[in-house]
């Protein structure tokens, strides 16, 4: 049985917006429009851009930073040795010797 999609209304920089969505899912909307909205506030009260469609550029770029430097802290290896890592376990399975497998 799939979940009831619902309208939710966001307002971000005194705009509001209609977001379907599953209910299930509707706080954590709330709580990613709250943040877009702030992320674009503090960029907006800087000063430093004019337009919403630049603010909103450039919160998503912060954002997507953001959402990066941690994903990486939570893998701190470089992704050129996580392939080698990959590369040499392939290796070494191909290597292996099929009765060492069964145990």
């Amino acid at each position: 049985m799939t979940e009831e999609v619902k309208s939710v209304t966001i307002r971000i920089l005194d705009r509001e917006f209609q977001v379907s969505c599953p209910e299930s899912e509707r706080l954590a909307l709330l709580e990613a429009a709250a943040l877009l909205h702030d992320r674009m506030q503090e960029i907006r009260t800087e000063g430093k851009l004019v337009g919403l469609d630049r603010i909103a550029i450039m919160a998503a770029l912060n954002l997507a930073h953001q959402f990066l430097t941690q994903k990486r802290q939570a893998n701190p290896l470089p992704e050129q040795w996580l392939e080698r890592i990959h590369l040499l376990n392939e290796q070494l399975a191909a290597h292996e010797d099929p009765a060492e497998r069964m145990h």
